[in-house]
């Protein structure tokens, strides 16, 4: 994998069109100009209100003319003040924005100055701050002459209402130790042996009386088929125990552990199906077939007790008897690495968890606007140029810009919008998986979301022509530049479509379909599988195209530009059908625009090889995958309310993620019923209460004959927030502990429960009981599995009631300390177990059993904050 590249001959071709070659600009890593940035308030007329301050504490005057601040904020209109500005906020592309001096504008040294502006939309969180500040001086001509980075920067925190809601709309509380205390004011301590045995759970599972100590130099015999699965779990069995096992393939140990296949073993005779003995004798594990006989084994480590993960005891297992198999055959994450990059060692880590909670597909994002992510053979610029982003003169420019704090500069430490994986790295991640019994889908985003690979390519028409190759430069070339559409994409960019009535679109398509699939073969696998994307087409592409309304002529069954998108799906399908390959994609790919201009299901794709995956359970066509299933298409749900991994937690500012559909928490991911789901789906984006059977609702329901239909489920880590593994890790754990139980384990007793109080108390009991399952089992193998994972500790929550101030925490069996001189706790400080006097300044902090710890709570009498 390559992090770091110099800037290759092929690309300072490129920087040639701009006003000034990125070469020639000299760097510098700080700059002496000190920034502010306060959000002003979210209940504006239209949006909200930021003031920045900039403070010159450099040598240089800053002019009317002489410099303009870029960096990445949330994307959102700029809109007009009330006031004149001593400088303006100019939407560039994407999330790409700039800051210019209007005339008449001096800041000397020592001096500062206000620039106050508006957006439409809100703010609420930290991570919605400006991020990847940089300035660009401009000599007298106009020229970019000095790039720095502005390191000096602060966030003026968010404490007012005004701050904390998204404007007058928002029904949610704000966010607040007392909101915390009340949200987990059900939850109660269970014991041991009121835990959850394994997760996800079993279909059946009967424990019988009495322990199985495995001893030292265990036997581990297998059949040469399962040779990979048996290493694995000897692996994992001497990072739990230091032990090292024995392994003996063609054997049958007298006692040990015996792997299997024998599909008329298994109570359970169906794919991924198994079957785990624990007695006297050893231990059994038997598959269905490969798949279930690794599953089996997660199983087995899942029933190692908690004193053996933090080093406190011997590995005693009991006796038991497991029948279990999937509910669903799909179950997958999504792992977008294009927004921002993940080493190929991050995605190893991904996967072994993924894993241990049986998940067998990862569908790996490698191609949106901010970036392209796998190497191409013959197309060196996908890489060269589609894995970078650096400041460019102007988003004309045949390069990428930055996006999403990636700064001025590619391939910075501590940045994550450049990186790549070459192709015996993809090829690693694909063996590395099929070890672990998970597919890997590759993904071509098309014909929208496609910006690195139009620039990409753009890049590679300009260098072929200045070679005098016409023919060759427009063989893979992505747009038409006699093209005068005009559109905004839901992300703000207005050049990422590509011109699908090119042939040159499809020869680009296929070529990487083709590189992917021989990728796929080295690695000693198929491709059975696609995904094509298909999402957010912006409204307006093409619409002014000479090639599109010329192909619009020839089909007039067309009508709308929009549904120029079918006729692109249309011509991939029917190639990749005969070629044996599955196209999957986001839930556009199965719709059309109909005469009124609403998108509608489009039975073109019902029952051939297409599987759009339908993430949209909120807002416009909330029974969008019930129509779809009924229609007879296979689906994936991805619903936002419950799977979307990116969204925060919850409302609190210093809580990372997005929240344009709410907030997503384990309970969410895990309290979710997929042939059930308006009876899941609680909330609206903006916290509101969703009644789905108040009079005028007519929604589709599951037919029960389509249930078959419902191919699994996916959870989805968009990155636009995710810096680095610490943070992806954050994320997905432990919404990734709840998703795993709707996936795998079999329907619960209130999914199809029809009274909502029942439905609420049976769900509140069943997640009390997961909870504990989290905090004292999970945890403390999450914290020894590959050295400790980064997983999230809810911090404490805490009410001040009369004179005494009350703590509690949404995972029962974690531990709280405190202290009342206001210092930082630690595991040293005392524990809560009682309340405790309401003194000047008190401290809480919470942490696992292994001293992992969530973020501190301050209660200062009736004011509370969280740090």
């Amino acid at each position: 994998m390559k992090h770091t590249l110099s800037f290759l001959s092929a690309v300072m071709v490129l920087f040639a069109s701009c006003s000034q070659q990125q070469k020639e600009v000299s760097k510098s890593e700080s700059s002496g100009i000190a920034m502010q940035w306060e959000l002003l308030s979210n209940f504006t007329d239209s949006g909200y209100a930021a003031r920045i301050r900039l403070i010159n504490k450099d040598d240089r005057a800053l002019t009317d003319k002489n410099w303009k601040i870029f960096f990445s904020i949330a994307p959102s209109p700029v809109l007009p003040t009330a006031k004149p500005q001593p400088a303006t906020l100019e939407h560039i592309n994407g999330d790409w924005f700039r800051l210019i001096p209007n005339a008449g504008f001096s800041l000397a040294k020592g001096d500062s100055v206000d620039i106050e502006y508006k957006a439409a939309g809100y703010v609420i969180k930290n991570t919605d701050q400006p991020l990847g500040i940089y300035i660009v001086f401009y000599d007298d001509k106009g020229n970019e002459e000095r790039i720095e980075e502005i390191n000096d920067y602060t966030l003026i925190p968010f404490i007012r209402k005004e701050q904390l809601l998204r404007g007058k709309a928002d029904r949610e509380l704000p966010a607040s130790p007392a909101k915390t205390y009340a949200e987990n004011a059900s939850l109660s301590l269970l014991s041991a042996d009121q835990l959850l045995p394994i997760i996800p759970s079993p279909l059946h599972f009967e424990k019988q009386k009495g322990e199985y100590t495995l001893p030292a130099a265990t036997v581990i015999s297998f059949p040469p088929s399962l040779s990979d699965e048996a290493q694995l779990l000897a692996e994992r069995l001497k990072d739990v125990s230091g032990q090292s096992f024995t392994l003996k393939a063609d054997g049958n140990a007298e006692s040990g552990i015996n792997i299997s296949i024998d599909p008329n073993a298994v109570k359970e005779k169906r794919p991924e199906g198994y079957r785990l003995v624990i007695s006297e004798k050893g231990i059994s594990i038997t598959g269905y077939d490969a798949a279930g006989a690794f599953y089996g084994m997660q199983s087995l480590l899942s029933l190692i007790p908690t004193g053996a993960y933090i080093g406190k005891g011997d590995i005693h297992l009991p006796y038991v008897t497991v029948d279990d198999a999937p509910r669903f055959g799909f179950r997958s994450v999504h792992v977008d690495v294009s927004r921002n990059f993940q080493t190929k060692e991050t995605i190893f880590r991904i996967l072994d968890v993924l894993a241990k909670y049986k998940i067998n597909h990862m569908l790996l994002y490698t191609s949106e606007d901010e970036g392209w992510r796998v190497e191409i053979p013959g197309l060196p610029e996908l890489t060269e140029v589609g894995a970078h982003r650096q400041h460019v003169s102007g988003k004309e420019a045949a390069a990428l810009h930055p996006g999403y704090g990636s700064g001025p500069f590619a391939n910075e430490k501590g940045k994550y919008g450049s990186g790549y994986y070459t192709r015996n790295d993809f090829i690693e991640i694909l063996k590395y998986a099929k070890k672990r019994h998970i597919n890997i889908i590759p993904e071509l985003n098309f014909p929208g979301h496609a910006r690195a690979a139009i620039k990409s390519m753009e890049a590679r028409y300009q260098k072929l022509m200045k070679e005098g190759k016409e023919q060759e430069a427009n063989e893979y070339r992505l747009v038409d530049p006699e093209d005068k559409s005009v559109y905004m994409s839901a992300q703000m960019y207005s050049d990422n479509v590509v011109d699908i009535t090119r042939e040159s679109a499809y020869h680009f398509y296929f070529k990487v379909v083709d590189e992917f699939e021989k990728m796929y073969k080295e690695a000693g696998l198929p491709m059975p599988v696609f995904h094509a994307g298909g999402d957010e087409v912006a409204d307006g592409a093409w619409s002014k195209s000479p090639n599109a309304l010329a192909l619009m002529a020839k089909h007039p069954e067309i009508k709308d530009p929009k549904n120029l998108q079918a006729y692109f799906f249309r011509r991939l399908v029917e190639v990749m059908e005969k070629r044996n390959i599955e196209v999957h994609g986001w839930e556009e790919v199965a719709l059309k625009k109909d005469s009124t201009g609403k998108m509608v299901a489009n039975p073109e794709f019902a029952g051939r090889h297409v599987v759009p995956y339908i993430w949209n359970n909120m807002f416009d066509y909330p029974d969008l995958a019930y129509k779809l299933a009924n229609e007879g298409y296979n689906i994936v749900l991805c619903n936002v309310s419950n799977f979307y991994f990116d969204l925060a937690y919850n409302n609190d500012p210093a809580e990372p993620g997005l929240y344009w559909a709410g907030f997503i928490d384990t309970k969410n991911a895990w309290a979710f019923a997929p042939f059930q789901m308006f009876n899941t789906t609680l909330k609206s984006d903006m916290g509101a209460t969703l009644d789905w059977d108040k009079p005028g609702s007519a929604w589709e329901q599951l037919k029960p004959e389509a249930r078959k239909n419902i191919r699994g489920l996916e959870a989805q880590l968009w990155s636009e927030t995710i810096k680095g593994r610490n943070m992806i890790e954050y994320y997905m754990l432990p919404k990734l502990i709840g998703f795993a139980e709707s996936a795998w384990s079999p329907e619960r007793k209130w999914e199809t429960e029809p009274n909502h109080d029942l439905r609420v108390k049976s769900i509140d009991a069943g997640w009390n009981r997961f909870a504990n399952t989290i905090a004292q089992k999970e945890f403390p193998v999450l914290a020894k599995m590959n050295g400790g994972y980064a997983y999230r500790v809810p911090p404490a929550g805490a009410v001040v009631e009369n004179g005494m101030i009350k703590a509690n925490t949404a995972l029962p069996g974690i531990s709280i300390h405190y202290t009342t001189d206001g210092s930082e706790p630690t595991m040293d400080s005392p524990v809560y177990e009682a309340p405790v006097p309401a003194t000047a300044t008190i401290r809480f902090k919470t942490f696992d059993a292994t001293g992992r710890a969530g973020r501190t709570v301050t209660v200062q009498g009736s004011v509370q904050r969280l740090n």
